[in-house]
């Protein structure tokens, strides 16, 4: 989680909601990346969605069944949807976020019927300094 965060911090130092994500494979990080839809003028530049296609490249496979995703905030519905169908084996989760969160929180897609496959899933973890980080940036911009 901590190079996670490192990603967020990047993320927030170019004016981007600080969410980061790392994805392993083997205990070895293959694809990390901070939320870019600013720079990309794109809505689906999230962390997790730009780790998902870094990862699936360095793979040369859509499935990332043996990878874990670890994002500095709780996902969205988004990016819930595209680590089923990546087939992401384990998710681990920093902040809650009962506004925009598709895991714990809002639709809790993974709990769907429709869901084709659920990761193993672990919230809270560093929750207190990704939501700090998060709650610094949003009082700066007020």
């Amino acid at each position: 989680m901590d190079m996670a965060l490192e990603q967020a911090r990047a993320a927030a130092l170019a004016g981007e909601v600080p969410v980061g994500c790392v994805i392993a494979r083997d205990g070895k990080v293959i694809a990390r990346a901070g939320n870019r839809t600013l720079r990309d003028h794109d809505p689906t530049a999230h962390a997790e969605l730009l780790a998902i296609r870094e990862a699936a490249s360095a793979l040369g496979s859509e499935r990332l069944s043996d990878c874990d995703l670890h994002v500095t905030l709780e996902p969205c519905t988004m990016c819930a949807g595209a680590m089923s169908f990546a087939r992401i084996r384990r998710l681990y989760f920093g902040a809650a976020d009962p506004k925009g969160g598709a895991v714990e929180n809002g639709v809790r897609f993974f709990a769907s019927p429709t869901c084709h496959h659920r990761p193993e899933i672990y919230g809270g973890i560093g929750e207190s300094d990704a939501a700090k980080l998060l709650q610094d940036f949003f009082r700066e911009r007020r």
